[in-house]
């Protein structure tokens, strides 16, 4: 007997949503066009929902060409065929610049597609603290924060010391060179001052994502 899960060069955790409650992601980076397509496909035979991340735009024409109703980030670097559905709670997504959209939009469009309703402020980081000062109220009625940024990531930290919600840092590798390719905002996230903290790895949209959907479910929960 064939087994559905197994493309020779991909074994798919097709009964991950029965564990976890949330679909295998697909990794799309460093994989073929035609593996992650096969990959995909494969998924969708099989009734799942289908994230894809680090998607290039090569991959998502042939995707959209199969499933009309797949939809593509070019910025977030997403693709995404189903998922979504009837959001619920708020997870709000801080962008400290233009230049940490990328992994600020992998991070919105991940909480989406696991059905987290998200909210994403703009150019809020501490070069014009202003800015942040004028969307604190929207910001405070989210359940969990993801804070985006760059240089010396000290957005995260400057919202943790105003709201009394978690908060996800995620550190990107935007900024001049001593910023290392984003070490210095890791390492200063790491090292912030203010609880209620936490850090994932450089440019990771996706885990940052993923976990404020889970912290924001369980808050879902926690209220019914």
């Amino acid at each position: 007997m064939t087994d559905p899960a197994d493309l020779g060069f991909a074994r798919i955790d097709l009964k991950r949503q029965d564990r976890t409650g949330y679909p295998e992601v697909v990794y799309c980076a460093g994989k073929s066009a035609d593996q992650a397509e096969a990959i995909m496909v494969r998924m969708r035979e099989q009734g799942l929902p289908v994230l894809g991340t680090r998607a290039e735009p090569a991959l998502a024409e042939r995707i959209r060409g199969r499933f009309p109703g797949a939809v593509y980030d070019e910025t977030a670097r997403t693709l995404t065929i189903g998922g979504g559905g009837e959001a619920a709670g708020l997870v709000a997504v801080a962008a400290a610049g233009t230049s940490d959209l990328p992994a600020a939009l992998e991070a919105v469009r991940t909480a989406e597609f696991f059905g987290s309703k998200v909210l994403l402020s703009c150019d809020v980081g501490v070069a014009g603290i202003h800015r942040l000062f004028d969307r604190l109220g929207e910001l405070r009625e989210a359940r969990v924060i993801v804070a985006a940024a760059g240089m010396e990531g000290a957005l995260p930290s400057v919202i943790a010391g105003l709201v009394a919600v978690p908060v996800i840092a995620l550190p990107t590798s935007a900024g001049y060179g001593a910023s290392f390719g984003g070490l210095s905002a890791l390492l200063g996230m790491l090292t912030a001052c203010a609880p209620g903290v936490s850090v994932v790895n450089i440019d990771n949209g996706f885990g940052a994502g993923y976990l404020a959907n889970l912290i924001n479910k369980g808050a879902a929960y926690a209220h019914v």
